[in-house]
């Protein structure tokens, strides 16, 4: 067993350093949902946080929920089931238009203070993607509204550079 024992120890070390090959790395599990009155609401996060925690993402660090006060969309619900990676919010459309709602909600951000960087689409799977950015330096936001049967599903980045509390 004397020739094992290099390989019982290169073992150790792959198993001790993992690999992150460039996925997102959660820092928590924050979640979103709607009131009735179709504002969002954080859930407490387990480090206790009032803003909740952040992820890493290709896209950069987002939080992983939206601010109180984030424009929503009428008639948006909570989806996570409809997660295709992480985001700040997960939601879905009964209905509705992908490029519709992108607009609508472009306007909901400006009157909120954003500024648009490009409205992109519709993309190869009749999505539309909304880039925007906020007064505070470094803040950008996302917004993909993807048509999906009856469904359009929405997918909000929210950067981590943003106010949120």
């Amino acid at each position: 067993m004397r020739h094992a024992t290099p390989f019982v120890l290169l073992a150790f070390v792959l198993v001790g350093c993992g690999s992150s090959g460039g996925a997102a790395t959660p820092r928590s599990t924050g979640t979103v949902s709607l009131a009735p009155g179709g504002t969002s609401t954080a859930a407490p996060s387990p480090s206790g946080t009032e803003a909740g925690d952040q992820t890493d993402t290709e896209w950069g660090p987002i939080w992983d929920t939206l601010p109180k006060d984030f424009p929503s969309y009428p008639g948006s619900t909570p989806a996570e089931e409809t997660a295709t990676g992480p985001a700040s919010a997960n939601l879905v459309v009964t209905g509705g238009d992908a490029r519709a709602i992108a607009t609508a909600l472009q306007t909901s951000l400006k009157g909120a203070g954003y500024t648009t960087v490009g409205l992109s689409g519709p993309l190869e799977d009749g999505s539309y993607v909304l880039d925007m950015t906020g007064s505070t330096a470094g803040c950008k936001v996302q917004v993909k509204a993807t048509p999906t049967g009856g469904l359009t599903t929405l997918t909000i980045m929210y950067g981590a550079a943003c106010p949120h509390g």
